[in-house]
């Protein structure tokens, strides 16, 4: 997969050498000529310049790439990049990400954005889910809101003890991932019992959250 990622500060470099080390080919657009270094990593081709300007991404070939990430440390630059990439290009993935939560609003496919990533946000949530048992807690988004990753710990007094996941009736629009139990990740199989003080990953559209909620919790621990 071909990917370009805008910003090579540490937020960028460190997408860049993840997606290597999984075999992809990279692209580090950096307009700040500081921030370029290619000992740092080799394998990645670094281009100078301003990654909003049409000639760059011309120069580049945007059109080709699968994945266009907008990382730098300026939300404006991330819109104005993802709009670019989205519309003049047709790149099909844009992911973009937010430094300030207060512009969340603007990341949407208005603006070209695919998927936004707010840090502050995933911090808070990796916070709700380590102390919260017995609710939802959101973890990302995907599709603009249209299905989350939620997580909910059982409490353990679940109702849910010992039965298969296949006793599971889930709404139509939620899908169970994976169930964390100690250090084990857990392909949930049909077969695999629930047991209190599981974490649970889920996908599922905001419509059917209470629908959950009322599925997998007991009476009088459902908080939504």
């Amino acid at each position: 997969m071909r990917v370009a990622i805008a910003g090579a500060g540490a937020v960028g470099r460190s997408i860049a050498r993840e997606l290597i080390e999984n075999g992809h080919d990279i692209t580090l657009i950096e307009r700040n000529a500081g921030h370029v270094d290619v000992d740092a990593i080799p394998a990645a081709h670094w281009r100078l310049g301003d990654a909003c300007e049409l000639s760059l991404l011309e120069s580049v070939r945007a059109e080709d790439f699968d994945v266009v990430i907008a990382a730098t440390g300026d939300d404006k630059a991330n819109v104005v990049l993802s709009l670019l990439a989205k519309t003049e290009f047709g790149v099909s993935r844009v992911v973009a990400r937010v430094n300030d939560p207060r512009n969340e609003w603007l990341f949407d496919d208005a603006w070209g954005v695919d998927v936004a990533v707010s840090t502050p946000r995933m911090l808070a949530s990796l916070v709700e889910e380590a102390v919260a048992v017995g609710d939802l807690v959101h973890i990302m988004e995907f599709r603009k809101g249209e299905a989350n990753l939620l997580e909910i710990t059982l409490p353990d007094d679940t109702p849910w003890g010992g039965k298969p996941v296949r006793k599971l009736d889930l709404p139509r629009d939620a899908a169970l991932v994976t169930i964390l139990r100690g250090n084990r990740v857990i392909i949930p199989e049909s077969d695999e019992p629930l047991e209190g003080g599981d974490e649970l990953l889920l996908v599922a559209s905001p419509d059917v959250e209470s629908e959950l909620r009322a599925l997998l919790l007991p009476t009088g621990r459902q908080n939504g």
